[in-house]
């Protein structure tokens, strides 16, 4: 489990690609591997993944095909960056909200309008699917970020970034066009869901 708060961005080192299949290996700085072992959970992207290698600052994820075909995982490449959060320990401060690290699809940036002292970003949603469970003053992560969800139009929504966040995680970045990750707040789709399976059932 996680909470969105990234605490930094790590460079990709290397990727071998197999049928299906990647291997990344990531440069994770001091902080970010204190304690850290074989079958820890880490959040590349928002994307949970398992940690299969670590030799010395290099941590090594294994990527399934699923994971390419639904994550903007699968485009990266040696050079890039990814926004990483170890998972919660029990007992820490929850400063975001809870995520399982369940991507449930992409979304494209379709407008950014900065501001001296903030950052409004818009995003565009593949359909009405997903977008039944993004909701004014909701939750969502993106990339990992577990942010607030400032307004809602047809498929698209929008973020209000400060300059903390702009500094500590790829979004600061990010440009028009580029695709992030996007997981839904899980309390958010069960009552989404509970009330249409109620709403069917008085058909």
């Amino acid at each position: 489990m996680f909470t969105g708060i990234v605490q930094g961005i790590a460079r990709i080192h290397s990727i071998t690609e197999s049928t299906h299949f990647r291997t990344q290996v990531v440069k994770l700085p001091p902080e970010m591997r204190k304690g850290l072992e074989i079958g820890a959970s880490v959040s590349n992207n928002g994307v949970c993944l398992t940690v299969t290698e670590i030799n010395e600052d290099l941590v090594s994820f294994d990527l399934m095909q699923e994971t390419l075909r639904i994550t903007n995982l699968g485009a990266l490449k040696v050079g890039d960056f990814v926004n990483i959060e170890r998972a919660m320990q029990m007992g820490a401060e929850i400063g975001g909200h809870i995520l399982s690290g369940h991507v449930y699809c992409t979304a494209v940036i379709s407008d950014i309008i900065a501001t001296e002292n903030n950052r409004q970003i818009w995003f565009e949603l593949p359909n009405a699917e997903v977008m039944k469970y993004i909701l004014t003053k909701g939750f969502v992560a993106v990339d990992g970020i577990s942010l607030t969800i400032g307004e809602v139009k047809d498929n698209q929504f929008c973020v209000n970034l400060i300059p903390e966040t702009l500094q500590r995680t790829l979004m600061g970045q990010r440009k028009m066009g580029d695709i992030v990750n996007i997981e839904i707040d899980p309390q958010t789709q069960a009552i989404v869901d509970t009330v249409e399976r109620y709403l069917a059932s008085r058909c």
